[in-house]
């Protein structure tokens, strides 16, 4: 494995750890940093390339389950975080449960595995990838106008059976590769009447089993194209993914009750017009 490749895979865990929780999309930064800079195909090739970057996927999982288990913990009435051993339980009696989280995730389970194939062979394309980047981004810019109008907004363990199912049912919108997972999650919590926080803090939540699932699935199914010089490569990356994905949600998760939506919305615009010129060769 030569040294310039691991460099790479730490560039491409980087991108991962930074964009994968981010309303910003993964797909379309790595089709910028990887498809037409990097090119890890080139090196790995494509089952392979395909396969680490479910892996550096994974990675982000974990560090999202990192920055929750507390959270887990809680819902999971494991050790110290058991509600009833909480200062406070009996005053109050609603608060977020596994099953919310279960009800939220049954949409997105459902159709992921009866179209995930089906997706990945027709809508995996720079120019379907710029279509949900900037229809994404107009989402959000509507989730962020309506946000003004919610004089009391709701908190994460206030949110509804109803409220969780039409969250995790907007993930079906993600399904578009570019359109972001996150960003049409928390925008639809946002449309629900939830604060930008409570909206993110779900949906990092609903969306860790979901993704480990996934990633779990699929590195089984091409473990066969993982061959033993490049687990190194694979390596770096996952862990280049786990400590720049935990520094970000935990700054994502500071930042998203004051900047809002409107910034990334702004930024995945500018990234529509990036690719479009280095892909369309606009300018040479």
């Amino acid at each position: 494995m030569l040294f310039f490749e691991l460099i790479k895979a730490l560039i491409l865990g980087i991108v991962e750890g930074l964009t994968e929780f981010a309303p910003v999309s993964s797909t379309g930064h790595m089709i910028l940093v990887d498809d037409m800079w990097l090119k890890s195909k080139s090196f790995l090739g494509p089952e392979s390339a395909f396969t680490f970057k479910v892996v550096i996927q994974l990675g982000s999982v974990f560090a999202a389950a990192w920055v929750f288990r507390h959270k887990y913990f809680e819902m999971l009435h494991i050790g110290q975080y058991a509600p009833e051993k909480q200062e406070g339980f009996r005053s109050k009696p609603r608060r977020l449960k596994l099953t919310h989280i279960l009800v939220g995730m049954l949409p997105a389970a459902i159709l992921g595995f009866l179209f995930d194939d089906l997706i990945e062979k027709y809508l995996f394309s720079v120019p379907t990838v710029l279509i949900g980047l900037f229809l994404g981004a107009v989402y959000m810019i509507i989730a962020d106008k309506f946000s003004r109008s919610v004089r009391k907004p709701i908190k994460v363990d206030d949110i509804t059976y109803f409220q969780a199912f039409v969250i995790g049912l907007s993930q079906a919108i993600a399904m578009w590769p570019g359109f972001s997972r996150s960003g049409s999650t928390i925008s639809t919590g946002v449309l629900m009447k939830l604060d930008h926080k409570s909206a993110s803090d779900f949906t990092f939540m609903m969306a860790v089993p979901v993704m480990l699932g996934a990633s779990v699935l699929s590195i089984v199914k091409h473990f066969n194209y993982i061959e033993p010089s490049h687990i190194l490569f694979y390596i770096f990356g996952f862990i280049a993914a786990f400590i720049v994905g935990f520094i970000s949600i935990k700054t994502f998760l500071k930042l998203i009750q004051n900047v809002k939506l409107l910034p990334f919305a702004i930024y995945r615009i500018v990234l529509v017009v990036v690719i479009a010129v280095v892909y369309y060769g606009i300018i040479k």
